[in-house]
């Protein structure tokens, strides 16, 4: 069984998910993330692993379950952080981050017998989970992080090294309010989609209806007549 790495900052307002900030507030974005942190720690502590590790930015909270190793991140920019976590394990490891709150046991549960790597890609272009069957930090070190082209770059940097990379399913990150709606009504019974249904900032946003409205009848010119 791989040992299964989440990456995440501690859930204070001001320091996560500022992208949510407007037209969510500082503490109702950071009580977001808290929840979508939560949901996202307890899938991984019911999918069987050898180990399981949390790779903070900052100080544990009690949205922590049991089961976990704790270790700071390093300093450096997201390549160097990801790259640090893997180098702390010396057999197959899966790590993802805290914006997929949607994920389940079942999407985290990797067997790496017909594989080298997995790759989990995300809608706008990241990637959402990682896994080596032979961590090299090397893999992430200088991949540009947090652009259109991150999970490209990531995957080709796989697959240059010879790796037999294995895709999983494309998800979701949370990083606006359209994508905070969205992740939510994917799993509807998680914390994080109850904390959304508490916030009263924001409503769901409606796609333009497509279809046509029709005009109200054209009044004839005529003159004003007198007021009654």
């Amino acid at each position: 069984m791989p040992t299964l790495l989440v990456i995440a900052k501690e859930p204070r307002p001001g320091r996560v998910k500022t992208r949510l900030t407007p037209p969510f507030t500082p503490l109702e974005a950071a009580s977001l993330a808290e929840a979508a942190l939560a949901d996202t720690l307890h899938a991984v502590a019911a999918t069987p692993a050898s180990r399981r590790v949390l790779c903070l930015d900052g100080t544990p909270g009690p949205w922590l379950p049991p089961g976990f190793d704790v270790v700071p991140q390093c300093a450096g920019g997201l390549d160097v952080r990801l790259a640090d976590a893997f180098a702390h394990c010396d057999g197959p490891a899966l790590l993802i981050g805290m914006d997929t709150p949607q994920v389940t046991p079942e999407l985290l549960t990797v067997d790496f017998a017909d594989c080298d790597a997995c790759f989990g890609p995300a809608e706008d272009g990241g990637f959402w989970a990682l896994g080596l069957a032979d961590p090299d930090p090397a893999l992430l070190r200088g991949v540009p992080m947090s652009t259109p082209t991150t999970g490209a770059v990531q995957r080709g940097r796989l697959v240059a090294a010879g790796l037999r990379v294995r895709d999983l399913p494309r998800l979701r990150d949370v990083d606006t309010a359209a994508d905070a709606h969205a992740v939510a009504a994917l799993a509807p019974e998680g914390r994080f989609a109850a904390r959304l249904a508490r916030c009263p900032t924001v409503t769901p946003p409606h796609p333009p209806d497509p279809r046509p409205h029709p005009q109200p009848p054209t009044q004839p010119n005529t003159p004003p007549g007198p007021s009654r």
